[in-house]
């Protein structure tokens, strides 16, 4: 997959509802709401996951990547595999990418990620080197790189 850039954990986010839930000042049902179109997305356009669910514990989440950005027009919004996020990065300049959760058996969801993908994050001379897993870590591009993305 092209450069990921400007990655955003929501990790400790997840964390704090969690210890919410836990300490009984948030319901069940305030955090498994996961809506019938998060569930077919994650039915027919998710990635399984090894993780367990944090609230059942009976299901592995699965991952819904949805993609946006003005070069889409109609298709922003819309959910795609993380198979077919690469072809879109090197056609399109520029996309963010929001990575979601879900549990199909309690119906738990959370915000896990977001990035930007697309050619604007490509280096000059087109090297992805120090790609971990397909993906570009965040800070392993040149100086070059790491200048024009603190300018932004």
């Amino acid at each position: 997959m092209r450069t990921a850039r400007q990655v955003v954990d929501y990790s400790l986010q997840k964390r704090a509802v969690l210890r919410e839930l836990l300490a009984g000042r948030v319901g069940t049902y305030d955090v498994c709401d996961a809506s019938p179109y998060l569930k077919n997305a994650a039915r027919f356009h998710g990635e399984p996951t090894e993780e367990r669910c944090p609230i059942c514990r009976s299901e592995n989440l699965i991952h819904v990547h949805y993609i946006y950005g003005d070069e889409l027009k109609q298709s922003a919004g819309q959910a795609r595999t993380l198979a077919e996020l690469p072809a879109l990065a090197m056609t399109l300049r520029e996309f963010q990418v929001f990575v979601v959760e879900v549990c199909l058996g309690c119906d738990w969801n959370h915000l896990v990620e977001q990035f930007l993908l697309g050619r604007d994050g490509l280096a000059e001379g087109g090297s992805e080197s120090g790609a971990v897993g397909g993906m570009t870590a965040p800070g392993a591009g040149s100086a070059q790189e790491r200048r024009r993305e603190a300018q932004r």
